[in-house]
């Protein structure tokens, strides 16, 4: 059994002021950021497109070992629904490439509604996988994406499922898919976006994230209960809880 590696972060590098001072000084939130954290999920990538600068930018911003998640556009997953998307794909993929060796994952999440049909979502996954063999995590909602048989088929394309909390169904709360990719979404608990994980949510999350894994491995978990500046001192907490985390 392989001890994982631990990538712990938030959706988004804003520092709010009530732990700004647990940050130290920098030349961009970011920068702030990524002395603390050693990951990060770029959500704005979900709704625009972004500059090769502006790529390049944060790739400058941040430690050699630091990764980035980034979420694939909307018009593939939800305007698209994943069918003719190759065009608004290497548009995405030649984006990212300006992170370099500091793009860790690609996120992939789907609308409520987009069921698992495999006429239409397969030819994707592997169009996905022809042009791209990085991490690629999907985190889909409907019902029909929890059955054995679409794990497997995931699994068999190198792709991760999402484990969300709060889980829809029991099954969106374990990861599966990819063996070497474990990626936990938290979204907060019982308000979706507003509330915070307490120490002992935080401790059974430790202990999942820790879990050994049989063969090498990563676990990404990312705080998306923004609203109300929760994420950032929930992720600081389970950091420092697993040692990945740096005193100022």
């Amino acid at each position: 059994m392989c001890r994982p590696e631990l990538l712990i972060g938030c959706a988004g590098w804003s520092i709010p002021a009530a732990q700004a001072d647990r940050f130290p000084e920098g030349s961009s939130h970011l920068e702030r950021y990524a002395r603390r954290f050693n990951c990060v999920e770029i959500n704005s990538s979900f709704y625009r497109p972004h500059r090769p600068a502006t790529w390049q930018r944060w790739a400058a911003s941040v430690p050699r070992d630091f990764r980035f998640a980034v979420k694939m556009p909307r018009a593939i997953s939800h305007e698209a629904r994943l069918r003719h998307a190759e065009p608004a794909l290497r548009d995405f993929l030649a984006q990212v490439e300006e992170l370099g060796t500091k793009l860790g994952c690609l996120l992939l999440q789907l609308p409520p509604s987009l069921a698992y049909r495999p006429p239409e979502v397969l030819p994707f996954l592997d169009q996905l996988r022809r042009l791209h063999a990085g991490s690629v995590a999907c985190e889909p909602r409907h019902p029909s994406w929890f059955h054995p048989a679409v794990g497997r088929a995931l699994r068999e394309r190198g792709i991760a499922r999402v484990a969300a909390d709060p889980a829809r169904q029991p099954r969106a709360a374990v990861p599966a898919g990819d063996h070497h990719l474990q990626y936990f979404r938290l979204h907060g608990s019982p308000r979706i976006y507003y509330d915070a994980y307490s120490g002992a949510a935080l401790r059974r999350i430790e202990r999942r994230l820790r879990r050994p894994d049989p063969a090498p491995s990563r676990h990404w978990c990312i705080f998306d209960n923004t609203a109300l500046g929760h994420a950032v001192a929930n992720a600081l907490e389970l950091a420092s809880r697993v040692g990945d985390v740096t005193d100022v």
